[in-house]
Formats: C-alpha cells, structure tokens, sequence
C-alpha cells in the first residue's frame, strides 16, 4: 500500500522503520509536528521523526494544523491508501480522515479500552497495573474509541519507568503496526468494536500529578517515581527548594521512619513513608545534574528529623 506516515517523537521512530524495512509498502511522506526550540540555546529543530525521513529522502509535510487546506490539498495529491499514526500530536479533521481509502490506523500504547489518551504508559504504572500492551485501531471522532485491529501484550517489569516500558513497546508495536498493514491490505484483517466496559483515561501527566506525597504508602510513592521517569519527572521539597527522585526502591523491612523523614548511611539514603520507608536512590537537586543519592545526602549534610516535602 502506499502510506503517508503520521508521528513526531522518538519513540514513533521504530514503527516508521519498520514500514520502511517491510518491503512491502511505500511510505510516500510523513506528517509530523512543525519545528520547535529545542536545548538551552533554544534553536528551532526538527522532530526525530522528520529527522529519519529526511535521512531517508521521504517527503516531510509539517502542517501547522492538519485541517490547514493546503496539508489536505498535498495528501489529496499523494493519495495514500492509509496512514498510520504513532504519536502524531495534534486531532484530525475529518476532512483528513476521509481521504486515505483505509483511513487512519493508530498505534497506541495501551490495551484498549484501558488508558485512552495521552499518557497510557505512566497511568498503567501510576495504577499498578502487571500487563498492559499496545493496539492498532480505526481514527474516528472520540478519543482514541475507534475499532481494534490488533493487540500485543507487555508484562511490566517491578523497576519498569515509563521511559524502560515505552521503549519496549515501541518496538512490539512497530511490528504490530506492520501486521496491520498487511491484513488490512490482504482483506484479512477486520477492526472490532472496543467494549464498552473498561474504559479509562489517560490525560497528560501535569508536573503537578509528579508531586511525590509521601504520607501515601510506599508502593504508591515507587509507582508515581517509575511512571513520571523520565518526564515529566517525579519531585518533593527540601529545604524550599524542589528534588527530582528519578530512582527509590521500597524496604517493606524499615519502618521506623515517619512520612518523608530522612535517614542517610555512608551509602544508603532512606525516605519515610505512609507505610514503611523507600531507598532513594538517584536524585537532582534543582539546577544540578543527576546524581546519587548518598552523595547528595553527604552534600546537603542531612539533619536528624528532617524531611522531604516540607
């Protein structure tokens, strides 16, 4: 089929090679978000996915909007067949959805119906969850609530952070989407309904949602540690000034800490909680670079009684 590829970040990378390395089907261009500043200098840089289609020489459409007329003009023009998406970034129009043969087919981090919306993967660590997955389905108007195509399932890992989970599914999905591809161009592949039981939602994980509360129970505190790592980073308070926690482990054997008090060793740095206590492990000090967390303890020099978030 002749494809027009839709995804801006790294991890939509990995589906668009695997399109490309099918040999099955053409990948006429990519859409992808426009330009953005990028880097302490702030200058204007491309998106990873416009980056490898450049390397390739695949056409780049960079629409400031996908309903812009002269965007749909171009895809009327290339005509695809369908275009498969991979975290794109922006709602499509209907105008754009009617004009591939087989329309839109998304690849999403998630189980649906589980985890509709922009962060599947930190929710399904924030909650907990033991299995989640990716799935390939139908663009319609709703969120992420078209017909599935098709699954793969992914066992999380205990230390599995949204950024080690996201990676490994990037890659399944890449050869999910392919799959769908070719059942879709064979006719063997037909999109069913979502259920209506099991839907939940996955907004945009705010810095706020990142705010470590350490009177909850442990688990809680090590699953919003995992999930919002690396972004948009998990953090507390010490002494007024914000602490990122990108690494805590619990210890179901400590408990003599209350919520957020600190205990430093000679290489060992433990947090209280609302259960028992959690080992910090990697930390950055605000305006620092990521660092142990015994070393930071050494450095701030810790005293008895103190604790984080006040």
């Amino acid at each position: 089929m002749k494809l027009v590829f839709a995804g801006t970040p790294e991890v939509a990378v990995p589906a668009l090679d695997a399109l490309l390395a099918s040999g099955r089907h053409e990948v006429a261009a990519v859409v992808t978000r426009p330009d953005a500043p990028a880097g302490r200098g702030r200058r204007m840089v491309a998106s990873p996915v416009a980056q490898r289609a450049e390397e390739e020489g695949i056409e780049i459409l960079r629409p400031a909007h996908p309903r812009d007329e002269d965007f749909l003009a171009r895809l009327r023009e290339i005509a695809p067949d369908c275009c498969p998406v991979v975290a794109y970034g922006a709602l499509l129009p209907q105008k754009a959805l009617d004009i591939p043969a087989h329309g839109w087919v998304n690849l999403h981090f998630s189980l649906l119906p589980a985890w509709r919306g922009a962060a599947p993967v930190q929710h399904a660590l924030m909650a907990g969850d033991e299995v989640t997955g990716a799935s390939t389905f139908q663009i319609e108007k709703g969120l992420d609530s078209g017909p599935v195509y098709g699954v793969v399932t992914e066992e999380i890992r205990p230390t599995d952070t949204s950024g080690d989970l996201l990676t490994r599914l990037a890659f399944a999905g890449a050869g999910l989407l392919v799959a769908t591809m070719d059942g879709i161009e064979d006719g063997t592949l037909k999109a069913v309904p979502q259920p209506a039981e099991g839907v939940t939602l996955a907004p945009k994980i705010e810095v706020e949602d990142a705010h470590v509360d350490f009177t909850a129970p442990a688990l809680r505190v090590d699953r919003v540690v995992r999930g919002c790592t690396p972004a948009p980073g998990a953090w507390t308070l010490f002494r007024g000034e914000r602490l990122k926690l990108i690494q805590a482990a619990p210890l179901p054997d400590r408990t003599d800490l209350a919520p957020g008090e600190l205990a430093a060793g000679k290489n060992n740095v433990y947090a209280g909680t609302g259960s028992y206590a959690v080992e910090l492990l990697w930390v950055q000090p605000q305006g620092k670079k990521p660092m142990k967390a015994a070393d930071w303890a050494r450095g701030v020099r810790i005293a008895p009684g103190e604790r984080l978030g006040a």
